[in-house]
């Protein structure tokens, strides 16, 4: 894996991005020699992956989230 210091590769992202996608070899960015990032391809899966329904499964509406806030009672009390 290719080791690139931060400094470097501030200077020269989108080159250095344009060699990963054309290598799909990962880029170990370093900062004081101490790795701190890896830049690599996306995975295969990704490609071909809609945005629709991809948050399928990770909403719950634990209440009901059409009818009113407050109960009428509550109104009164509020000034209303």
């Amino acid at each position: 894996m290719k080791k690139v210091a931060i400094s470097e590769f501030k200077a020269k992202c989108l080159s250095l991005l344009e060699e990963v996608e054309k290598t799909k070899k990962p880029l170990l960015v370093t900062k004081f020699g101490k790795p701190i990032a890896e830049v690599g391809p996306p995975s295969a899966n990704q490609k071909n992956r809609s945005w629709v329904g991809s948050m399928t499964g990770e909403i719950a509406f634990l209440e009901d989230i059409v009818g009113p806030v407050f109960d009428e009672r509550d109104w009164k009390e509020l000034g209303a």
